[in-house]
């Protein structure tokens, strides 16, 4: 992992304190089940869209805080082969839990730390 000054602006995800919404701690634990799931963006737009949800605002919204706070990639250069629910989204990618990511959700479910 990365070390990090802590002074990024304060996004909550380099200090020792790590806070979450209901909603990040949702898709963290979607995601935990899965290896990967997809993500997908317009031409010239970098709003990261999850193509499964109806609350496409919010979910990018939440995408890109887990992302800042180094919880989850986005890679859009690995799109999930097979994937037909990307539609007429011309950037296609796949997401992941980072090793932080993994281990803020054991802490967790394994530990119960709220």
């Amino acid at each position: 992992m990365a070390s990090c000054s802590g002074h990024c602006g304060g996004c909550s995800g380099c200090a020792r304190e790590l806070t979450l919404s209901e909603g990040e701690i949702i898709f963290l634990r979607r995601l935990g089940e899965v290896a990967f799931l997809p993500v997908a963006r317009q031409l010239g737009d970098l709003t990261p869209i999850f193509p499964e949800t109806d609350g496409v605002e919010n979910m990018s919204l939440i995408l890109q805080v887990l992302e800042k706070k180094g919880l989850i990639s986005l890679d859009y250069d690995k799109p999930l082969s097979g994937y037909a629910g990307y539609g007429d989204y011309p950037i296609q990618g796949s997401m992941a839990l980072t090793q932080r990511g993994q281990q803020v959700l054991e802490l967790m479910e394994y530990q119960g730390v709220h």
